[in-house]
This record gives structure tokens, C-alpha cells and sequence, in this order.
């Protein structure tokens, strides 16, 4: 693994943080440092790697290697610029024993950077298998004296409380999945009720009362929602009925949700939400540049700038 710079405390008092151990503060805090609320989705495919990286695809190791250093290499290129990285688990795990290792190691990459790190896994089961996911992303991971664990993670809540509580910890945070950008997610999410309201909406009402016993010093949720960018129409709605959950909110850019799609979003005072993009980032180079990195930094620096005068 590249050499990285020394891991912040996250549990040491400062009086430029709210409250490090709040998920919801520290994350606000870090929104607040880099003056926008973006975060970059590092979903790395060996396919759209730099020429350089190009792994060979008959070898496992060589494959993860190159993922892990292109991911390094991505964190270098935005940790100046954006507040949070939102990895995602799938493209590491698909590597088994390998993947794993190496997704931990960018975690590790990315807190020692001082990014706050989303863990995409979206994890959803019940009962003791709930507990053991939480425990897996949760638990102390120690990796060369650096703390392995994420910031947050994004889970399925539609099992309900019984698949959210286990993943209520001290110090961390959950992205709920209430509203997905996926086309096919209307089928079942914007669905009506007896009562008029969407399963969509009657989970926002779970998420909100669950997360009332994490509200931060910020006035936030450790507790948080996933909401689709691309379901503009029904975020007002949503909002008013999560109004201390923050928003995680997918579909900009290459998906096709645009700024004014975003915008219902965010509270009034233009906090509440934080904006991912992932391929219009981490992929805004030419393979055969040399230079790929500063595309990179500067599709961020775009990203972000375009989002802080949005709001």
C-alpha cells in the first residue's frame, strides 16, 4: 500500500470539529471545511482503468493490485478538494479474500487523507445475520495501527426496523435506502398505500423515528436516507418527513439527475444533503494519459464548485 499521512484522531476533542463522535457532525464538519457537500463514489472496474494500470485479467492479485492503486491514487487526487469518498464494497468483494483486504486498506487510504469514507454495501438482513453485518463493518479493524472501519454505511431498510437498529452504533453512521434512483425502484417504492402515502414514504417515517435517538450538535441524524436525485418530484415530500435525517443522494451527472433535480434536497439553509458522483469523476480521463490524475482532481474541483453555487 502507497505511504499515507497520519490518520486524524477521531476521538480526540478539537475545537474546529462539533463533535467527533458524531457521524452526523463529522461529516458536516468536513461539508463545512471544503465548502461543498459532494461526495465522490469510488466504484473502481478494471476495464476503464488507466492504460497504465491495465491489469492482466487472468491473475487475481495483479487484478486487486491495480484497483488498489488506482484507488490510492484517486484519493490523493480528491482529498483536497472534497469532504467524503462513498467506496463501493461490490468491486472489491467480488475479489474474495483479495478484494477484501484491499478494500480495507483504501478505507484505511482514505481516513489517514482525512476523508470521511461511505462504505456502499448496502447490507440488509435480520436478527443475528444483521448483527454479524454490522459487526463486520463495524467492529475494531486495527490495520498497521490505522482504524480499518468506515465512516457510515448504506443499508436496505426495507425489513424494517429489525434490519436498521443493528447497525445503530456510537460513533458511526447509516445511509438508509427509502428512495433509489433506479428506473425499475418505482414498481415497489413509489407504490401507494391505503393511506396515500408510498412505501417509500411510510419507510421515511421509520427512518425518521429511529434516527430521533441520534440526533448530533449539528441537528442531524447519524441516521441517514438514501434519496435518488432522480426522483425530484417526490423529494419535497420526503424531506418533510425526514427533516434531521441527511440525504445521500445518487443519480447526478451520469445517471441524469441535474441541479435543479437536487436542489429540493437540501434544506432551506442549504444544508441536509450531500451529492454523489462516481463515473463522471473517477473516469473524467483519457486511458492513455499519463496525467490522469489531475483530470481527476479537476472533474472533482467541477463537481464540487458546481454544487456549492447551486446551493
Amino acid at each position: 500500500m502507497p505511504q499515507t499521512k497520519t490518520q486524524p484522531d477521531m476521538d480526540k476533542p478539537s475545537a474546529d470539529r462539533i463533535s467527533p463522535r458524531h457521524a452526523a457532525d463529522r461529516l458536516v464538519q468536513a461539508i463545512e471545511r471544503v465548502g461543498s457537500p459532494v461526495c465522490v463514489g469510488l466504484d473502481p472496474v478494471i476495464d476503464k482503468l488507466p492504460a497504465s494500470l491495465r491489469p492482466d485479467p487472468t491473475k487475481p492479485r495483479d487484478i486487486v493490485q491495480a484497483l488498489s492503486s488506482f484507488s490510492m491514487t484517486v484519493l490523493d487526487a480528491i482529498a483536497e478538494v472534497v469532504p467524503c469518498v462513498k467506496i463501493q464494497s461490490a468491486c472489491f468483494e467480488r475479489y474474495r479474500y483479495l478484494g477484501v483486504q484491499a478494500l480495507t486498506n483504501v478505507i484505511v487510504g482514505a481516513r489517514t487523507r482525512g476523508l470521511q469514507v461511505i462504505l456502499d454495501a448496502k447490507r440488509g438482513d435480520i436478527g443475528i445475520s444483521a448483527e454479524h453485518y454490522a459487526a463486520a463493518v463495524f467492529d475494531e479493524q486495527i490495520i498497521d495501527g490505522l482504524d480499518g472501519r468506515p465512516c457510515w454505511v448504506t443499508i436496505n431498510g426495507y425489513f424494517g426496523a429489525d434490519g436498521i437498529k443493528p447497525f445503530l452504533r456510537e460513533g458511526f453512521g447509516a445511509f438508509v435506502l427509502v428512495r433509489t434512483s433506479n428506473p425499475s425502484s418505482d414498481v415497489l417504492q413509489a407504490s401507494k398505500l391505503d393511506d396515500g402515502r408510498t412505501v417509500a414514504e411510510r419507510l421515511a417515517t421509520i427512518v425518521a423515528e429511529l434516527g430521533e435517538s441520534s440526533i448530533g450538535e449539528c441537528g442531524f441524524s447519524a441516521l441517514g436516507a438514501v434519496v435518488g436525485g432522480t426522483k425530484s418530484n417526490e423529494v419535497a415530500a420526503l424531506r418533510e418527513l425526514m427533516p434531521q435525517q441527511i440525504f445521500l443522494v445518487p443519480g447526478f451527472g451520469a445517471q441524469g439527475a441535474t441541479v435543479d433535480d437536487i436542489r429540493p434536497c437540501f434544506n432551506a439553509d442549504g444544508k441536509g444533503a450531500l451529492i454523489t458522483a462516481s463515473r463522471s469523476v473517477i473516469y473524467a480521463f483519457d486511458p492513455a494519459d499519463p496525467n490522469w490524475p489531475q483530470s481527476i482532481t479537476q472533474a472533482a474541483k467541477s463537481f464540487a464548485n458546481q454544487i456549492a453555487s447551486a446551493i
